[in-house]
């Protein structure tokens, strides 16, 4: 019987990186913004879209209502003008959480979404309650039924959109929703992250007014009628600050390119502050990292804090540290999936509720890991690369909903990464 083949990296520790790397635009950006050409009938080009599985299931997501794309490298053109269906499949909701963003859109512009309830990675209950309750107060009725959320308007109405948690989903869907909508819409500790703030300037370019987007407090003027446009992505956050921690996780020195220094400030304060030397010029940054490594304390924050989305990636790195670190995830109540994984290598890892303790300067030992989920899975990888011996990371269809080309980049900086291919089938 053949062996079901597992796709997966194989890492061969204890290469010290060196090099440059450009950075990506940010998933995170492109696929509210992909969802938010809903809202116009015209033809939208997006620059600097990455090449990634999540932003290829948004593009499916878009065309089974009716919208026709074409991509050429980096460039996606959307055409919304053909949609003439409000209702998203199951399969394609279920593999991706960020899915649930065309609920907005379809409902300002065609006052229906027929939504599947979302899927994507395991790391907390994720509700979607925020975004119901702020599209409820701009008149939207909902059913659940079936596994999916039956939502109509005859009219979205402005309204005084308070959120009980900076939900940078609901703050998207309803501040997309809004942009349509009759009258004004004030969102209330709304969400401040760069994406947030990306997809601002995207709407503002299809002729939305939209004010305030990177505070607590965005000021939305509704319009009657928006039209396509053009737009680059912001570099991605998340992935340049991953390799910005592959730098120091392996005592190398890294030129991080193409990066928003001004969206990773809450990283690059944690990363000097356990000694790794970084030098900002213009969006370059120069890592380097040749002493110990210092312990740390981190806390998860909503931006402008620490990233919930590098918390993986921080604590492979204070494996390394020489001392006692304290981490504490305070946004996703099941972000420390990895820890099992970790504790594999050998790392000195305990946790008590939302607390991790991580007792640093030991070994870490290559064996198989699974990638629970996409950071998790980063995570794992740069454990991979500081540890001894080879290390295996299954699973990593997490990772590529992240990261393009991650193992091709590590081994341009020097890294011993493979991604072995499947059998082929003989005749």
């Amino acid at each position: 019987m053949t062996e079901l083949f597992k796709p997966c990296y194989r890492i061969q520790g204890g290469r010290r990186l060196t090099g440059l790397v450009d950075v990506n635009g940010s998933k995170n950006a492109s696929l509210p913004i992909m969802a938010a050409c809903l809202l116009n009938a015209g033809e939208n080009v997006l620059r600097n879209v990455p090449d990634l599985a999540d932003v290829a299931i948004m593009a499916r997501v878009l065309e089974t209502l009716g919208a026709k794309i074409k991509r050429e490298d980096h460039t996606m053109i959307i055409d919304t003008s053909g949609v003439n269906n409000f209702e998203t499949p199951f399969e394609l909701m279920n593999q991706m959480r960020a899915s649930i963003y065309v609920m907005g859109p379809l409902l300002a512009r065609y006052g229906r979404a027929k939504v599947a309830m979302p899927g994507g990675c395991a790391i907390g209950s994720r509700p979607v309650d925020y975004h119901i309750r702020g599209l409820q107060q701009m008149g939207v009725d909902m059913e659940i039924e079936q596994g999916y959320m039956d939502t109509r308007c005859k009219g979205l109405k402005g309204a005084h959109v308070f959120l009980d948690f900076p939900s940078v989903g609901a703050t998207a869907n309803v501040l997309m929703a809004a942009t349509l909508a009759q009258g004004a819409t004030i969102i209330e500790n709304a969400a401040e992250e760069p994406h947030i703030v990306d997809l601002a300037w995207f709407l503002r370019s299809i002729g939305a007014r939209v004010r305030g987007a990177g505070t607590k407090t965005i000021h939305i003027e509704g319009v009657g009628k928006l039209h396509g446009a053009e737009h680059d992505m912001i570099p991605d956050q998340i992935e340049a600050g991953t390799f910005i921690v592959a730098a120091a996780i392996t005592q190398g020195s890294v030129t991080v390119r193409r990066a928003c220094i001004r969206d990773l400030k809450p990283i690059l304060v944690k990363l000097e502050e356990a000694g790794v030397t970084i030098k900002e010029s213009g969006n370059e940054l120069k890592v380097t990292a040749r002493r110990k490594l210092k312990p740390l304390t981190v806390t998860t924050l909503p931006h402008p804090g620490f990233p919930t989305d590098m918390q993986p990636q921080i604590m492979a790195l204070l494996t390394r540290a020489d001392g006692v670190s304290i981490i504490r995830e305070t946004v996703w109540e099941n972000r420390y999936t990895h820890v099992a994984e970790l504790l594999r290598m050998g790392a000195d890892i305990k946790t008590q509720g939302n607390t991790a303790i991580v007792v640093g300067g030991g070994k870490l030992v290559g064996c198989e890991v699974n990638a629970p989920d996409l950071r998790a899975g980063a995570g794992l990888v740069l454990a991979g690369l500081a540890a001894q011996d080879t290390t295996t990371v299954y699973d990593i269809e997490h990772v590529d909903r992240g990261y393009e080309a991650f193992d091709k980049k590590l081994r341009a900086l020097g890294a011993e990464i493979t991604r072995p291919a499947p059998p082929k089938d003989k005749p």
